[in-house]
């Protein structure tokens, strides 16, 4: 990858750095919006560095067809999002849940420069491993520490209400739903995670791909916060078990997978909770998040129906866990009305 005269000369010069030796493209940012890339540099305390390069777009462009003005504007309010958090929260996190600390930004009314540590540094060199037992823990326990540290926060300057795919902001895809019964649901189950008495500062885009590893791939760090914000923990270990779980295996079989996960989930957040808030009772946390597993995956369910009908992640299991919490729901309706 080449970097323009310009770029090159506000990289070395934030940075303090003689030279630029490489350049790798990562990856284009989604729908065209710049480009995140690895920089080698000399005469400077850090080998390498990324760059997350933003750039909006005079023309909008959706690999799925949603180049909405909301699906532009949602995208541009989740870069200044992420800019807010790597100024006022990345260096609060432990290591118990890495994430790399933000060296340089710069914004314009149009553009942003980000520039962050490179994790490969610090020792997270894998990406995108198979999802194994170890793998996954790895990313839970990440997940718990960060649900843990922050709990009861109210994630000033973030999201208000954490992850990509929640109800406000997806009307469109909404309006798209087949799915009645789901649809009539979609409030309440919106309404179920986002008044949920314990909440905490999630991730919001919690998947795989958005993890590095340790070589032996049992410690995680995560990058990419453009979502992040106040929610119910259930949200993110819902979105990041869907990116992970093998649904081409009977239900039965992931069910049990699943259990396994999320108890080891709790043990974890356990462990965090109790070291950063003591004074917080974890046997009514987990009490009320555990019955949000199902809710947050028949809401996550929702979306996906509506902005892809034809997804993978539409199945069997899905299908039949977004029945429990619509149960579930009718339960607690049911005894409201006796009340």
């Amino acid at each position: 990858m080449t970097l323009s005269v310009d770029l090159t000369r506000r990289i070395l010069s934030a940075l303090n750095a003689r030279q630029i030796n490489e350049c790798e493209l990562i990856q284009p940012l989604w729908s065209g919006y710049g480009e995140l890339f690895r920089v080698q540099l000399t005469d400077c305390q850090h080998k390498s560095v990324i760059v997350k390069h933003i750039r909006l777009p005079l023309h909008k462009a959706h690999p799925r067809g949603w180049d909405t003005d909301l699906s532009h504007h949602r995208k541009r309010q989740s870069y200044q999002i992420e800019s807010h958090w790597y100024q006022h929260y990345a260096n609060l996190c432990k290591a118990d849940s890495c994430v790399p600390k933000c060296l340089w930004i710069e914004t314009t009314e149009h553009e942003t420069l980000l520039i962050l540590e490179d994790l490969a540094q610090l020792g997270f060199s894998e990406i995108n491993p198979q999802p194994s037992k170890s793998v996954i823990q790895a990313c839970l326990t990440w997940l718990a520490h960060f649900h843990g540290q922050f709990m009861q926060q109210s994630g000033e300057g973030l999201w208000p209400i954490g992850s990509y795919w929640h109800l406000t902001t997806r009307p469109d895809e909404l309006a798209a739903l087949q799915d009645i019964q789901l649809k009539n649901a979609a409030i309440q189950l919106d309404s179920r995670l986002n008044n949920c008495p314990f909440h905490t500062v999630i991730h919001g885009d919690a998947k795989l791909a958005n993890f590095c590893f340790s070589s032996d791939l049992t410690q995680a760090a995560a990058v990419d916060f453009q979502y992040t914000g106040k929610g119910c923990g259930m949200k993110d270990v819902v979105y990041f078990l869907s990116s992970v779980i093998s649904f081409n295996q009977p239900t039965t079989s992931i069910e049990q997978a699943v259990k396994q996960y999320i108890d080891f989930y709790f043990k974890q957040l356990a462990i965090s909770t109790v070291h950063y808030h003591p004074t917080i009772d974890f046997a009514q946390l987990e009490n009320t998040w555990r019955p949000l597993y199902a809710i947050a995956w028949a809401d996550f369910h929702r979306f996906i129906k509506g902005w892809s009908p034809e997804h993978p992640k539409i199945n069997a299991y899905s299908e039949k866990l977004t029945l429990t919490a619509l149960a579930q729901l009718a339960t607690e309706n049911n005894d409201t009305a006796k009340q």
